[in-house]
């Protein structure tokens, strides 16, 4: 019997399997204490508990609503508008930071001396500058502009002022066939177009920019991946170099481009929180300002988390979905 549990107990399989309900279970534990703990000292405390506030009226403004908002709603959808904000953001983050850290990527790799060495200032400059640091200087730089008077006008339909940055929109109001809106000037204020607002605009810069600069290093390695001698057999069936980068380049380096790219994604939603320094109203922002007047730290918290938990697990899945499709398929 004994040499029967020891046989038993020198298993690696049966040991590993031992320590980890070991492990499961002092986790479970220590969370049941935190939580207990938690309720307790808010029931001293008279905190109320549980997310019935989230029905109440809110009673603060945002500046900024992709969905109709007053101070009058519930907090539930002042998170919500926070909320789309951040998606807003992070959406328009991404693409740019691709397209311009692709662009970085290929140019640090080009034969021409002044190109590559400008893209490799770009990345070494930008990394190393914290990304808040870079917030305050594009806030800085946005408020410092004219006003709407004088506003700068380097292309039609184009003004940049200390209001923020008015671009020509599409007009829905004609129903299924949209209008392109391009803004004037009429007085003192810009008329039609979108305006995106400095905080905005400093926001969705700084996190274009500094992304940017590590997705540039993550397509540069993925380029130089791919063996020389596709380059060389493509340069002999006679497509220009533009044509091997897009034809046969890039389709291949994908498969390692992939999955360091979807860190670099989760990075902006996950930095997206930074805009409270330049007073965009993010979910962050807005979660803040319901717990200063609510007093339900704890569950404006965990609203936090889960929703950032959740985009990170959906833009990871996504990207995973993503990355099998481009694998390359051995038979």
């Amino acid at each position: 019997m004994t040499g029967g549990r020891a046989s038993i107990w020198g298993s690696t399989r049966f040991r590993g399997l031992v320590y980890q309900v070991l492990v499961v279970a002092v986790v479970v534990a220590l969370g049941g204490w935190l939580v207990h703990n938690t309720l307790v000292n808010l029931e001293v405390r008279g905190i109320a508990t549980g997310f019935g506030f989230l029905e109440r009226e809110a009673g603060f403004g945002i500046s900024e609503n992709l969905i109709s908002y007053t101070p009058a709603d519930s907090y539930a959808r002042a998170l919500t508008v926070g909320l789309l904000n951040t998606l807003v953001v992070s959406a328009i983050g991404i693409v740019l930071a691709t397209l311009l850290g692709t662009v970085l990527g290929v140019a640090r790799l080009s034969g021409n001396w002044l190109v590559g060495r400008l893209a490799s200032v770009y990345v070494e400059a930008v990394r190393n500058v914290p990304l808040l640091l870079q917030l305050f200087v594009w806030y800085g730089v946005l408020t410092a502009l004219p006003g709407a008077r004088q506003a700068l006008h380097p292309l039609p339909g184009l003004y940049l002022s200390n209001r923020g940055l008015v671009i020509p929109s599409l007009d829905w109001s004609q129903g299924w066939l949209p209008v392109l809106e391009i803004p004037s000037l009429v007085g003192f204020n810009f008329v039609g177009g979108l305006t995106l607002s400095p905080e905005f605009a400093a926001l969705l810069a700084g996190l274009t920019i500094y992304t940017a600069a590590f997705i540039a290093e993550i397509v540069r390695a993925g380029i130089l991946a791919v063996p020389k001698g596709q380059t060389e057999a493509a340069l002999s069936l006679g497509l220009s170099p533009g044509q091997i980068l897009r034809l046969v380049v890039l389709p291949q380096a994908l498969r390692v481009i992939v999955p360091p790219l979807t860190s670099q994604y989760l990075n902006i939603c996950k930095n997206s929180p930074l805009a409270i320094a330049i007073g965009y109203p993010d979910l962050v922002a807005v979660s803040n300002t319901a717990i200063n007047q609510t007093g339900q730290a704890v569950e404006g918290v965990t609203v936090v988390m889960v929703v950032f938990l959740a985009l990170s697990l959906a833009l990871s899945g996504l990207m995973n979905w993503y990355n099998k499709r481009v694998a390359l398929v051995s038979r």
